[in-house]
């Protein structure tokens, strides 16, 4: 796919990758891109800046997504990106067992990072099956597709989102529709907070948004399913895949270096 002339919906669009992606559709020569997010009012700065539109949208209301979709296909005509993207990061916390987060912090990440990625599917699929074309990009995590250490939450969520992406892929691609996960490592946005390092997950170095939006650009021109920012996780899903007990006792080490992450 090429993006000059699309119609672009970008969720988590306001901050960090999303905000990213935006910017780099609106000088890719996007027809539009729509930006929506929970915080409406910087949504609604980035759409100024890069001449798009805004939607505040809370991606855990399927109603809120389908409002939008329904909004811009009537405005427009179609949606042919449809970019999944908010995300949220919380940690394990004390005790750091892999049980810690409260089941408020599991629900809130499998409606965020699974649940949203379905509702934006069940709504944007009729559309583009009557069209015979379409496209997603649902970013998921290099920890979809390994693992994050000291958040379960997380990576489990993001296997998930990688396990739904895979299905949208199968079923739908006789439909016309492609499909593509976004999983990088550790990118330079406030969701790392203060750990300017990137902890476990910057072991390859923190990239920035702009980076992660070029790899994306690369990505879907190839319309490849992976999009690795990061090219080293292309060895350690091999790693992983050859050998999953030593894979688990490198990932081990890798805890025991950093102690319990304070994300």
């Amino acid at each position: 796919m090429q993006v000059q002339g699309k119609v672009v919906v970008v969720t988590g669009g306001a901050n960090g990758i999303g905000r990213a992606l935006c910017e780099r559709f609106a000088a890719e020569g996007a027809a539009c891109v729509v930006v929506a997010d929970l915080e409406k009012d910087n949504a609604a700065k980035v759409a100024t800046a890069i001449g798009g539109e805004a939607y505040g949208v809370d991606v855990r209301d399927e109603a809120q997504i389908a409002a939008m979709v329904q909004a811009v296909e009537g405005q427009h005509g179609r949606i042919d990106l449809f970019c999944s993207n908010a995300g949220i990061i919380a940690g394990d916390g004390e005790p750091w067992h892999a049980t810690s987060a409260p089941n408020s912090t599991w629900q809130a990440m499998w409606d965020i990072h699974v649940m949203s990625h379905v509702y934006a599917a069940r709504a944007c699929l009729p559309g583009m099956i009557r069209r015979g074309e379409g496209y997603f990009l649902n970013t998921a995590s290099a920890a979809g597709l390994l693992n994050q250490v000291g958040d379960a939450a997380y990576s489990t969520t993001k296997h998930a989102a990688i396990g739904f992406a895979e299905a949208l892929a199968i079923t739908h691609g006789d439909d016309g529709i492609k499909v593509s996960a976004l999983c990088p490592q550790a990118v330079a946005t406030r969701m790392i907070g203060d750990n300017k390092d990137g902890g476990t997950a910057g072991v390859d170095g923190v990239i920035s948004a702009e980076a992660v939006a070029q790899a994306v650009i690369d990505g879907l021109a190839e319309e490849s399913f992976l999009i690795l920012p990061h090219k080293e996780v292309v060895d350690y899903r091999a790693h992983k895949a050859a050998n999953y007990d030593r894979w688990l006792g490198g990932m081990r080490k890798l805890r025991r270096k950093f102690g319990n992450p304070k994300l």
